[in-house]
């Protein structure tokens, strides 16, 4: 059970040679936070231009969803300091602290504006930089992974408490019979369109774990009323919460349930989790390419990228 540690501590001793699948780090990571007290995000910014690349891009997006907020990446910073004046503060979500986010801070505050970081890194690059620092505590996982990362800064924005996700997940998602995933190649996630901001975040794991092994869409359910399916093909339906009454086949249909006050904690573990499950009826691609990925990842930041992030 969670107070155990069973899959942190599966985390905490993995190598290169048996890399977990991403359910296990789900787990891992929601016994960490269990356990270790994560920091509640309170901004005093009235509009902010909040800056993250890839996934800590649309984490920033999730965590300001419901704010007067303004986001952009490390391509378009410095247009949007340019253009909207009543910008009053900066907040770069970056796990490590490296990498863009010491140029994005500099480039801040050269426009006198106030820099907040959310990291996971408390000797983050970018700390000299700033004048406000978030740091969420993270378990080791394999690049690219970052699940504690990005889920501990959600749940500092939300306040679910990880032991609801954790028991909601092994008591009612472990019976759902996976058996069912291996006989595809094809997956549609289909979502509520109140989380429609996490979509993004899905189709950015289906990237990294699968390239483009494997096909995969991800549209809210009232996108799905759309032309998405003009072209029949043999894939799965996942939907998050919601019944899918568009497609009416029950044979390619897998209904993933949420509990009623699900929030963007829950669906991001819970989707994280099922993304984890097809990643083990499937070929390991992700495992047996991550090293030669982080070979030209260092050249390509000119930064120590290692396989496993500790």
């Amino acid at each position: 059970m969670i107070a155990e540690q069973i899959n942190y501590k599966i985390m905490q001793s993995f190598t290169i040679e048996n890399i977990p699948d991403l359910d296990t780090c789900v787990f891992g990571a929601l016994e960490l936070f269990h356990k270790e007290k994560i920091p509640q995000i309170n901004i005093s910014y009235q509009r902010p231009l909040v800056v993250g690349s890839g996934n800590a891009e649309v984490t920033g997006r999730i965590i300001f969803h419901d704010t007067d907020a303004v986001f952009a990446s490390e391509s378009s910073v410095e247009e949007k300091l340019k253009t909207i004046k009543n910008i009053d503060g900066v907040v770069i979500i970056s796990a490590s602290g490296g990498k863009h986010a010491p140029i994005i801070a500099k480039l801040v505050k050269k426009y006198k504006k106030s820099v907040t970081l959310f990291t996971n890194n408390e000797k983050a690059e970018t700390k000299k930089y700033v004048d406000e620092i978030f740091v969420f505590p993270k378990q080791r996982e394999p690049y690219t992974y970052n699940t504690s990362t990005y889920l501990g800064m959600i749940l500092g924005k939300t306040k679910e408490r990880p032991k609801e996700i954790y028991n909601f997940i092994n008591e009612k998602l472990s019976k759902l019979n996976f058996d069912i995933l291996r006989d595809y190649d094809k997956y549609f996630l289909i979502i509520s369109s109140e989380f429609e901001p996490i979509k993004r975040m899905f189709q950015i794991k289906f990237i990294e774990l699968f390239g483009r092994r494997i096909a995969r869409d991800i549209e809210t359910i009232e996108y799905m009323k759309h032309a998405t399916t003009v072209v029949p093909s043999h894939e799965l339906f996942v939907s998050f919460g919601v019944e899918d009454t568009i497609l009416g086949n029950k044979e390619n249909n897998f209904y993933v349930p949420l509990p009623k006050n699900a929030d963007y904690g829950m669906v991001m573990a819970i989707g994280y989790y099922i993304i984890g499950k097809i990643q083990k009826s499937q070929h390991h691609w992700f495992k047996e390419n991550l090293v030669a990925y982080t070979e030209r990842a260092n050249k390509l930041f000119k930064t120590g990228i290692k396989p496993i992030v500790e």
